[in-house]
């Protein structure tokens, strides 16, 4: 990450096999994972693995339940969005920096992790309300790479 000086090293990643290693360390029962991509990006896989499981962790933390989390493609990267309560207008811009927090238990640190990794590969992060009224984050600015041209 661009904060602790480490430079992304950057390899053609299949995001769906990222995302289901990520979903792994913070899925509960309840909550559910569905994946609807097959892109295959260029990206520092440790840095992706750490941005996709804290954007996983906060859906469910802040989801409730039940929530649903999807993962999709867009055409220059890919979205995070998830059925549960959303992030109020008001503070979807403080979201992203450290200690910035609107739950009792939360350490603000999981939304700046995410912004530092998509700062230190060019990328741009934003939340809006999902299609089901929840969060969706997209990061964009993403190098989609062609599996077919992809190098071994």
């Amino acid at each position: 990450m661009a904060r602790s000086g480490q430079e992304p090293e950057c390899e053609p990643i299949d995001i769906a096999s990222h995302a289901t290693q990520a979903w792994s360390p913070v899925s509960t029962p309840a909550a559910s994972l569905v994946v609807e991509t097959e892109q295959t990006i260029s990206a520092d896989p440790g840095q992706l693995l750490r941005l996709l499981e804290n954007l996983f962790r906060n859906a469910v933390e802040h989801g409730g339940n039940n929530v649903t989390v999807r993962l999709g493609s867009t055409a220059d990267g890919f979205y995070v969005a998830d059925d549960g309560a959303g992030i109020p207008v008001e503070h979807r811009e403080s979201v992203f920096e450290e200690r910035t927090t609107f739950d009792a238990g939360g350490t603000g640190y999981g939304l700046a992790i995410v912004s530092d990794i998509a700062d230190a590969h060019g990328w741009s992060v934003s939340v809006t309300e999902s299609e089901s009224g929840g969060a969706r984050f997209d990061i964009s600015g993403v190098t989609v790479v062609d599996t077919a041209t992809a190098e071994p």
